[in-house]
């Protein structure tokens, strides 16, 4: 997402800089003016950094954030100051770019700021779910509560996302080997081979042996060509998924994929469900919750559904209808919404929708690594099988001439 810097009017007039990662100006505009403040000036950076105490090396865990708010909420439910809260988690965490942002938390805090302004300073390191549920306990007064959901929030998160990376490690260190071998092969092995062949007077190779040379040739001797476009082929990638454009295409991809389409789309409602319920239970407003969502799912094409029911809701529908038109969201998430709705409970409905997907990622991934196991199995026989086959195809031509003339 774009940066950009702005310059707000607070109520008591206070003018106040800021810069922030947002959708469009537009969008940061109409988050701006919601939370009161008189927007003056809003400039895109063109993804320059600001400096700050959260730059430099290094990076934030969900592990370390989640640590974070469950000792910030027992110290506050325990009644310790802010500031002194501050100064003992500063002391704690073990990581440094965290501790460089607690100490400079501190700083503001003790300058008269807000904790949910000050956490707005770093929003590469608290995102726009982290700031609203802080935002929302300052207001009516339960920070410790906001900061316990936070940290549940965050623990499930980091949850899905280690099962997510540890069903596919499997699959990529048996990609890795099988890859590994055919190179070994190909360059060390058949070489050898090559020159025997010569040595015995082979002129003529079959035509899988003649591919498998070609490639062989090609990894030996031209090997930094396939570096270049392997390198070159991830830097397009990366530039085209930066573009609206380009990030609308790999998100619809992404949900309409074989196989993966499916699990990326579970992931995406359990986030979804996960996190509105979050924000909601927290008391934060619908047309807030809804616009945090949006750009928290990881997925534009389902962030652009949330935004347009967000549109609807301020004109009257109900949260269900407008979801159940993008077709992004079954039947059975639709239906348990507007019951949530119509009996006042959606946030715990919510909940539920989110322990269940979660429930059927955990069932796709089971599933999935399965599937994978036998398909790599055969692709890595099959590749070691040809290579062989190629490598004997004129040993056995030799033997063969060798018990003709043998005959005679």
């Amino acid at each position: 997402m774009p940066t950009y810097a702005y310059t707000v009017r607070d109520p008591n007039g206070a003018v106040i800089p800021g810069t922030v990662e947002a959708e469009s100006e537009s969008l940061l505009r109409r988050r701006l003016t919601e939370q009161g403040f008189a927007v003056m000036d809003i400039k895109e950076t063109k993804g320059a950094r600001r400096k700050s105490p959260g730059g430099g090396f290094g990076r934030v865990k969900l592990a370390d954030l989640s640590v974070f708010c469950r000792q910030f909420s027992t110290m506050i439910d325990a009644g310790v100051p802010l500031v002194r809260c501050l100064s003992v988690l500063a002391e704690q965490t073990t990581n440094a770019k965290l501790k460089r942002i607690i100490n400079d938390l501190q700083s503001e805090i003790e300058a008269g700021q807000t904790l949910s302004r000050a956490l707005a300073k770093y929003p590469n390191v608290f995102s726009n779910l982290f700031v609203g549920l802080v935002r929302a306990g300052e207001v009516g007064g339960v920070l410790e509560e906001s900061l316990q959901r936070l940290a549940g929030f965050l623990e499930k998160d980091q949850d899905l996302r280690r099962k997510v990376r540890s069903a596919m490690t499997y699959p990529m260190i048996v990609m890795l080997v099988a890859i590994s071998i055919v190179i070994v092969l190909v360059t060390y092995i058949l070489p050898q081979f090559m020159g025997l062949f010569g040595d015995l007077g082979v002129k003529e190779f079959p035509l899988p042996t003649k591919l498998l040379m070609g490639f062989s040739h090609f990894l030996t001797t031209r090997w930094y060509i396939m570096i270049v476009c392997v390198v070159a082929f991830v830097l397009a990638f990366r530039m085209f998924i930066r573009t609206r454009v380009g990030r609308r295409t790999y998100d619809r991809i992404k949900l309409k994929a074989p196989v993966f389409g499916k699990l990326n789309h579970k992931i995406v409602l359990a986030r979804f469900s996960r996190t509105l319920g979050t924000l909601l239970a927290s008391g934060v407003p619908i047309l807030s919750a809804l616009e945090t969502v949006s750009s928290t799912v990881a997925n534009e094409i389902v962030g652009d559904a949330v935004l347009e029911a967000r549109a609807r809701i301020r004109e009257g529908d109900r949260i269900g209808d407008p979801l159940q038109r993008s077709r992004l969201f079954p039947p059975m998430v639709v239906q348990m919404i507007s019951i949530g709705e119509e009996s006042g409970a959606l946030d715990p409905m919510l909940a539920k929708v989110a322990d269940f997907y979660e429930a059927e990622v955990d069932a796709a991934l089971a599933s999935l690594t399965a599937a994978i196991e036998p398909v790599l199995i055969v692709f890595m026989g099959g590749a070691v099988g040809f290579i062989v086959i190629s490598i004997f195809l004129p040993l056995v031509a030799v033997i063969q001439s060798l018990t003709s003339g043998a005959g005679q």
